[in-house]
């Protein structure tokens, strides 16, 4: 079946985060979002099959994953991975974001260290500082329009003590897949340090050709009982708002810790449209998926050929997965913040700044460009047209 993703599909006055909420979030209604990572497309339409028929039964009682439900998970690792992982490695959490937060106070102690490496997710930041936990940051490394990782600066923090490491893979939101000689040499620091990796993997389905995601527990025996990895269907198919995530713990000590401390919060069962759309997914999403990436590839180009073309004076760091391309506007010469009240004000779009994403976000902005190609070429010629009243401005005051 052959999908329409240039399909205008109106969110307004559906409760949508991105949508309906411009005035709260940015000061003004008429700003055109491209931030939050929920993509503008339809889900598959095998899940909006098996919605329908769970909605249409009509009770809405206490449910839970059924053996089918975990069979999908274990068979989407197997078939797109080659990772074999067993029914009870699976932990559910509404969320990987309430999944980090829990992760943090079940398994490391107030004051205790924990690595990130910025510019990255800014909940990040905020799972280990809401619970005391001291941030340590390993600022990853710009060159030649890519980042890497600072592997002689990992050591020397994880010799300070660091007990826990939350690992972007791939990195949000500078776009990096992690290759295997990368990780393999992070792996091997973090079992000479014995830091526990916690790997944020939501974006690992939407990889774009000629890369490939690796799961860091199929690393080795080893880096497996010393990682926990934190998976969703909700960035692959569009399912945020049905808050259904996974985690994997193969080690059985870790995976006890963590659902003591998470049964504590109350939360027993998962969503029920929750289960239902997973499972559709994961069984029949495949075909959808595929053509979703060949979609985002092209906007990618477009992306890009428009930058090259209108826009120079703005490099976009090439993206090797995820639908969220980080831009590079220091050559504007802007403070962060004023950066985004340009963004917002003269420009008229709303994309994430960059400043939120810590040391080495200053300068830069996340646009998500999971949306209609008309809709990302209005977002691009409006930010044109602003940074032409800049040049505009500028050639009139040297006059």
């Amino acid at each position: 079946m052959n999908c329409n993703f240039d399909q205008i599909t109106n969110r307004r006055q559906t409760g949508s985060v991105k949508w309906d909420f411009n005035q709260r979030t940015f000061g003004r209604e008429d700003v055109l979002p491209l931030w939050v990572a929920d993509m503008d497309f339809q889900a598959p339409e095998a899940v909006i099959e098996a919605l329908v028929n769970r909605a249409q039964h009509g009770i809405y009682g206490y449910s839970n994953g059924m053996e089918s439900y975990y069979k999908a998970i274990i068979d989407w690792m197997q078939e797109r991975y080659g990772w074999e992982i067993q029914r009870d490695w699976i932990a559910f959490s509404p969320g990987v974001v309430p999944a980090l937060n829990e992760l943090v106070r079940s398994l490391t102690e107030p004051k205790d260290k924990i690595l990130i490496q910025s510019p990255v997710y800014p909940p990040f930041f905020l799972a280990i500082q809401n619970h005391g936990r001291e941030v340590v940051n390993s600022e990853l490394t710009l060159k030649n329009g890519r980042y890497t990782m600072d592997f002689a600066d990992l050591e020397e923090k994880f010799a300070s003590g660091v007990k826990m490491m939350i690992l972007c893979n791939p990195h949000n939101p500078v776009g990096r897949v992690w290759e295997r000689e990368e990780l393999e040499r992070l792996g091997q620091l973090c079992l000479a340090h014995n830091v526990l990796v916690v790997s944020d993997e939501i974006h690992g389905d939407l990889i774009y050709e000629g890369y490939h995601h690796i799961p860091f527990a199929t690393l080795s025996p080893e880096l497996a009982a010393q990682s926990i990895i934190c998976t969703a269907p909700s960035k692959t198919f569009n399912l945020a708002g049905l808050q259904t995530s996974n985690l994997i713990i193969p080690n059985a000590k870790i995976r006890q810790a963590f659902q003591a401390s998470f049964n504590l919060t109350g939360i027993h069962n998962p969503n029920l449209f929750g289960i239902t759309a997973l499972e559709a997914a994961y069984r029949y999403g495949r075909d959808w998926l595929d053509q979703l990436m060949h979609y985002l590839k092209g906007n990618v180009e477009f992306l890009m050929s428009f930058l090259d073309q209108e826009l120079p004076q703005i490099q976009a760091i090439q993206p090797e997965g995820t639908y969220l391309v980080w831009l590079d506007f220091r050559s504007l010469g802007m403070e962060s913040k004023a950066l985004q009240k340009f963004l917002i004000h003269k420009a008229g779009v709303g994309l994430n700044a960059g400043y939120l994403f810590g040391p080495g976000g200053e300068g830069f902005a996340r646009l998500n460009l999971g949306c209609p190609r008309s809709t990302l070429a209005e977002g691009l010629q409006r930010i044109k047209t602003a940074v032409k009243g800049l040049d505009d401005c500028a050639k009139t005051s040297s006059k």
